[in-house]
């Protein structure tokens, strides 16, 4: 975890949180007073974690939390008073925001902490295989339409036109996608 965002309206709070986080060698800290400033800094920078102290004074901030969960990648921690928390909680679980209650022990933070970024680290784990599925998904589309087109204006058949893809792709020294574009390229505007 290399960077944090705070969200709080208080200098005492600012203070509280960066011993704590200095003790875990967290070093690039950014604070801000108010749901407005967080909005506008996280389009600006990415940050492996957010914690949003409530009340701030623009709005309480479980909205902003809820926000970020769906514009950001950060692991978001709210922190709320021990009365509330459970209200609270029942607003956010379903956006992944972990809650914590007030007063905080340093060993309950410092738990929270690790579960929050291994949450995101996983999150973000996840989110690349989704990519990786959908380029794979995407490459499968392109060969198949390439092989559609072979069958259309060559008369092959399908497992003809997967073995023309294969060895073109062997002999040419390509990927079966790079032909499949090829062909594409070749056929689509007849």
């Amino acid at each position: 975890m290399d960077s944090v965002l705070i969200v709080t309206a208080s200098e005492q709070n600012k203070e509280f949180f960066n011993k704590l986080l200095f003790a875990v060698y967290v070093t690039d800290i950014t604070f801000v007073n108010n749901c407005a400033e967080a909005r506008r800094i996280v389009s600006q920078k990415d940050f492996d974690v957010i914690l949003v102290n409530t009340p701030l004074s623009d709005e309480f901030g479980y909205e902003l939390a809820e926000q970020l969960t769906q514009n950001t990648t950060s692991g978001i921690m709210l922190i709320v008073k021990s009365d509330i928390a459970d209200a609270v909680f029942e607003k956010v679980a379903d956006y992944g925001v972990l809650v914590i209650s007030k007063p905080i022990s340093r060993q309950l933070f410092y738990q929270s902490l690790r579960l929050v970024a291994a949450t995101r680290a996983r999150m973000l784990h996840l989110r690349n295989e989704n990519i990786k599925l959908k380029n794979k998904v995407e490459e499968i589309r392109i060969i198949n339409r390439a092989k559609c087109i072979l069958i259309q204006y060559l008369s092959m058949t399908e497992p003809q036109a997967h073995r023309y893809l294969e060895k073109q792709a062997m002999d040419m020294r390509m990927t079966k996608l790079e032909v499949a574009k090829r062909v594409l390229n070749t056929y689509d505007n007849y």
